[in-house]
């Protein structure tokens, strides 16, 4: 499954600088005229989704973060303990530690919520794989989260599923297609016929998560920017 981001992008160009290498200015000049209106229409399309993705300037209270398809509300409150602490009850509560910096604040908390994201889905699959793999005589040999610039998942020969950290903000129903994409391709190896109709026998409404998932990709990350 991949997932469009400004490495692609430049992926392209740089296979497109190996094609050209040796070729005359002309040559070159009459390729960028050709493909003028894709390299805009991409440089556009990135650009309208950095706008969109999800941007936190201050780990403080009152700031959203996404979870499994939602904004969250962040409530960050002082602590008498030693480690930034994060719970979950319909909302992150962040304890900080009184004796830390204020400057260090924003670094451990993005920090300690990343940590705990990656945690939390690296549960939630286990979850799924539990009840679609060995139900559906699809059981990987391990499972790993990590994080990926331009897939959401991959499944290799050595039947190790692994997946993108950064589908814990996407809705679990979709998160379970990911999965069960993922474990589809122990049987089937391509993106062919059977692939897809043993994805939909899991899965019957997959055609929905997965668009889901192409339309919304912009939404699958925690971007930290600095105050202007």
């Amino acid at each position: 499954m991949a997932v469009l981001t400004l490495d692609h992008l430049e992926g392209h160009l740089w296979k497109a600088a190996d094609i050209l290498r040796g070729a005359t200015d002309a040559e070159i000049a009459g390729v960028l005229h050709r493909r003028r209106a894709w390299l805009f229409e991409q440089t556009r399309s990135m650009a309208d989704r950095m706008a969109k993705s999800n941007a936190v300037r201050r780990f403080v209270s009152g700031a959203k973060i996404p979870y499994r398809g939602r904004l969250m509300r962040l409530w960050v409150e002082p602590c008498d303990d030693t480690l930034v602490s994060v719970a979950y009850r319909n909302g992150f509560l962040v304890g900080c530690p009184r004796s830390l910096s204020p400057a260090s604040h924003d670094d451990l908390i993005e920090s300690a919520l990343r940590l705990w994201l990656r945690k939390r889905l690296r549960q939630d699959v286990a979850d799924l794989v539990r009840r679609h793999g060995e139900p559906n005589g699809l059981k990987p040999k391990g499972v790993r989260i990590k994080d990926q610039k331009h897939v959401w998942g991959s499944c290799g020969i050595d039947r190790i599923v692994t997946l993108n950290w950064q589908l814990v903000f996407a809705p679990r129903t979709v998160l379970e297609y990911a999965v069960v994409h993922e474990l589809s391709h122990l049987r089937h190896r391509n993106h062919d016929r059977p692939f897809w109709g043993q994805v939909a026998t899991i899965l019957p409404d997959w055609e929905t998560r997965k668009a889901w998932l192409d339309q919304n990709e912009h939404f699958l990350t925690l971007r930290r920017v600095e105050p202007t």
